[in-house]
Order: C-alpha cells, then sequence, then structure tokens
C-alpha cells in the first residue's frame, strides 16, 4: 500500500485507551507521518487549545468524553473557535442528533462500529481540503466585500429575480441620496424614469438569459428627482450559492454635457456654414441666372426662326437650373431662418422631395408650436431630423404613404414620422449614419430616439425633446 507522505498533526479526544489505539493503528496505516496529541477529557483539551497546539490539521473527538459530552460539548467546542475540522466519534447511531451536530460546525460525523482505516483516512482528507475549499471563498468573500465597501465608484449588488438591490456601496448612496435602509427597499427599476422602466425590466430578463456583461449609458433618477447620467457596467457574480448582477455606475454627467455643448458649437458651425452656402446660393448664384435669362431675352427679337429653338432651349435650362439652387438653398438654409412658421419650413421641405407626388405625406403640427417660441437651435434639428428620415424613406422604404406628427405632450415636444414601406428587422440590419445622426440629434437637446419596424411593416420614427423651462 502507498501511504501519504504529508505529514498531519492530529488532535483525538478520546478516553478510552483501546479505542485511541485503534484509532492510532488506522492512522497508521495510511499516514506515513502523523503527530497524535491526546486529550481525554475536555478539560485536557481546553489546555491544549490555551497552549496554541491545536493548529492542527484536523481534530477527531469522541462524542462522550469523561466531563461532557453529547450536545453540551459541542456548544463548549463551538466556543473554543477551533480552525481546523472536526470529525466527531460516537458509538450510538442517532440520525437526528447527527444532522444537528452538522449544523454546529461539525465537519463529519462518524460511527466508531462502523470505521475502518480506508473510511477515517478518506473522512480526515475531505474534511481538510473542503476546509481549504471553505477558507478560500471566504477569503475571496472578503476581498470582494473590502473592495466593494470602499470603492469610490458607486456599486450595487440585486437579485434578477424580484429586482430588488441586496447591496450598496457607501459611493452609491451618496450619488443617489439615499440612505442603505431606503437603497435596500427599493428596485432596480426605481432608479430610472417611469418611461424607461419597461425597458429596463426587458434588459433585465435577457441579462439574466446570458448572464454575459452588460454595459450602456443611461439617466437615473436620483432621491431629490433630480436626473444624472451614468454610465453602467453589469456581470454576474455568485454569493452564498446564489447568482446575482453586481453593477458599476459611473456618473457621467459633466461628460455629456461638455461633450454635448462641443457637438453643438461643432453643429452650430456646420449650419451657420450651411445657411451662408445657401444664401450665396440663393442671394447671387440665382440672381446671376435671372440675369443671365433677361439678357438672353433681349436677342430674341434678333433670332432667326430656326435659332430661336435654342433660345427656349436655353432658357428652359436656365429655368431649371434656377429651382434647382433655389431647392438646394432652401435644404441648406431652411425658411424659418427668415422668419417663418415650423409648418410652412416643413411644407417647403416636403414640396422639394415630393415633387413627381410618389408618396401622399401627411402632416400634422400641433398649433401650440409655434406659441412656445422654441429657440431657432431646436427648430433647426427637428428639420434636419425629418429632413433625414426622407432621404432615408426615398432610398429605402418603397412607401407610398408618409405621416409626420410633431406635437406638445407632458411637457416634452414629440416628432413621429412613419412610412408604410417594407420595413426591416432591428435585430439584423445595421443601422446607417443616417439614424445615427437622428439619434445625436436628439440627445443633443437631452431627448431620446426610438424606432420601430419589422419586414413588411413600415418602420416609425420618435424623438422626443424635453421642453426646456425658458
Amino acid at each position: 500500500m502507498i501511504k501519504d507522505k504529508t505529514p498531519y498533526n492530529i488532535i483525538v479526544a478520546e478516553d478510552n485507551d483501546g479505542d485511541f489505539l485503534l484509532i492510532e493503528e488506522y492512522l497508521l496505516d495510511h499516514i506515513e507521518k502523523v503527530v497524535l496529541h491526546r486529550a481525554s477529557s475536555f478539560r485536557e483539551f481546553e489546555i491544549l487549545s490555551k497552549k496554541n497546539i491545536l493548529n492542527a490539521d484536523v481534530v477527531i473527538l469522541d462524542l462522550s468524553l469523561p466531563d461532557k459530552s453529547g450536545e453540551s460539548l459541542l456548544r463548549d467546542l463551538k466556543n473554543l473557535k477551533i480552525q481546523c475540522p472536526v470529525i466527531v466519534l460516537t458509538g450510538y447511531s442517532d440520525f437526528n442528533f447527527a444532522i444537528k451536530s452538522l449544523s454546529m460546525g461539525v465537519a463529519d460525523y462518524l460511527l466508531k462500529d462502523e470505521i475502518n482505516a480506508s473510511s477515517l483516512y478518506k473522512s480526515i482528507i475531505y474534511c481538510i481540503e473542503r476546509k481549504k475549499s471553505s477558507d478560500e471563498l471566504a477569503l475571496s468573500n472578503k476581498r470582494y466585500s473590502h473592495l466593494f465597501h470602499m470603492s469610490i465608484q458607486p456599486m450595487w449588488v440585486y437579485n434578477p429575480e424580484t429586482l430588488r438591490f441586496t447591496q450598496v456601496n457607501k459611493a452609491a448612496l451618496e450619488l443617489y441620496g439615499y440612505s442603505e435602509e431606503e437603497f435596500l427597499n427599493l428596485s432596480i427599476t426605481d432608479l430610472w424614469p417611469q418611461d424607461e422602466r419597461e425597458r429596463v425590466i426587458e434588459i433585465s430578463r435577457k441579462f439574466s438569459k446570458n448572464a454575459a456583461p452588460y454595459n450602456d449609458t443611461v439617466q437615473h433618477l436620483k432621491k431629490s428627482g433630480e436626473i444624472v447620467d451614468v454610465e453602467i457596467f453589469g456581470s454576474t457574480i455568485e454569493l452564498d450559492n446564489v447568482s446575482l448582477r453586481t453593477v458599476i455606475a459611473s456618473d457621467v454627467t459633466e461628460k455629456i454635457k461638455l461633450d454635448r455643448e462641443i457637438t453643438k458649437a461643432i453643429v452650430k458651425t456646420q449650419e451657420d456654414e450651411r445657411y451662408e452656402i445657401g444664401s450665396e446660393l440663393h442671394d447671387n448664384v440665382c440672381q446671376i441666372l435671372a440675369t443671365s435669362q433677361l439678357s438672353l431675352g433681349m436677342l430674341l427679337n434678333s433670332l432667326t426662326p430656326e435659332n430661336k429653338q435654342w433660345y427656349y432651349q436655353t432658357r428652359d435650362q436656365i429655368l431649371k437650373a434656377s429651382g434647382e439652387i433655389r431647392n438646394l438653398s432652401h435644404r441648406l438654409a431652411p425658411a424659418f431662418f427668415e422668419d417663418s412658421s415650423m409648418e410652412d419650413t416643413l411644407k417647403s421641405l416636403i414640396n422639394s422631395v415630393n415633387i413627381d407626388h410618389k408618396w401622399e405625406i401627411k402632416l400634422f403640427i400641433d398649433e401650440e408650436i409655434d406659441n412656445q417660441g422654441f429657440n431657432r437651435d431646436i427648430f433647426l434639428n427637428i428639420f434636419r431630423i425629418v429632413q433625414e428620415q426622407l432621404r432615408n424613406i426615398q432610398k429605402y422604404a418603397k412607401a407610398s404613404l408618409i405621416e409626420i406628427d410633431l406635437i406638445i405632450h407632458d411637457n416634452k415636444l414629440k416628432l413621429r414620422i412613419f412610412d408604410n414601406g417594407v420595413g426591416f428587422d432591428l435585430n439584423t440590419v445595421k443601422r446607417g449614419i443616417g439614424l445615427a445622426n437622428i439619434k445625436r440629434r436628439a440627445e443633443l437637446f437631452n431627448g431620446n430616439f426610438k424606432i420601430a419596424s419589422s419586414p413588411g411593416n413600415g418602420c416609425e420614427v420618435v424623438v422626443i425633446i424635453p421642453i426646456p423651462n425658458n
């Protein structure tokens, strides 16, 4: 037989000499180097513990010592805070007490009449390895707990089944303004604005199914009602054999605000340049073409009949060029720059793209729009969004009907653009630059962008922008 060459330090609390010798014999059958420390009573066991000899690998404990036995023995043993596994030996078969002893911290429960050298050795090895795994897990949990609570990043843990918070660190309490007790009585949906909560539940369900890491930038509600932009990172963890979700939330409100201001400045520069080009085309190039048309007209009476056809052809080309440049200038510099209403501006845009009347276009503008006094930047972005989506419809949709609604609802400006075209699968079709531009323009004014489409059911784009207080 090949013996275990690992040295073992074992405490045996046994008052019966014969049983002690039998245990020693069993151990030597499988272990080459073993040091045994014997205690014949619980009192002697206490003395050994005070001498700090109990840095043993395992304790083998007779459940019936002269001065203490049974449940009382296990309770006092627990008070000694033994760090190594404890294997109980007893001559009595009591299943209920065996279960209870295991719940009191005992690692294994063996009957003296049933043990042999092999079963005792296996029990010792199993208990030692299980203790190592337990210690490693406890150390890992301790490190996690330290990193979790001491992190400067707001963090929380929630149960994916109930969506309730189970842990939250100090940084999260400071960010959201709740006490720990208040936070632990919340669900994750309580951090999202009301109109986003159904989407959050759906995302959480998908996240729970595949347990993949999740990353997104969202808006959260503080206890005070203030809305903050946060970037969240979610992943799965196992705590006490329960699958939970841990989330890190970084407050990016100022970063997003700065990014939006930079983007607004870039967009404004681009729009100013467009307006300048549009104005130049309208006021200069169109004027040159108009002058050319007048000059050409002065030649009409001096032309021979056979040459007049060239005159009319040239005149028509000048008129066509003037019309094209005028349409282009209006797209570059929308009419409301010149104090026209939003309705007139959108009608002008629709007429410029629907020259051949291939679409039936229904336009509805809330009469309150012009009374709200929106600034030019918001109107300009609405115009560009409509312009961008009409371009998408023209290129891809194969539609016959387009509906454009611009209304005020719940202190928000809501733009809806629908077409009855071929539609597409949102999960498989790659979104292009056009939709990305619409989303970006909506976010410039703290708005959001939603799109709904499926094959054969057209497409609906909705942009919602909060109305500024001023």
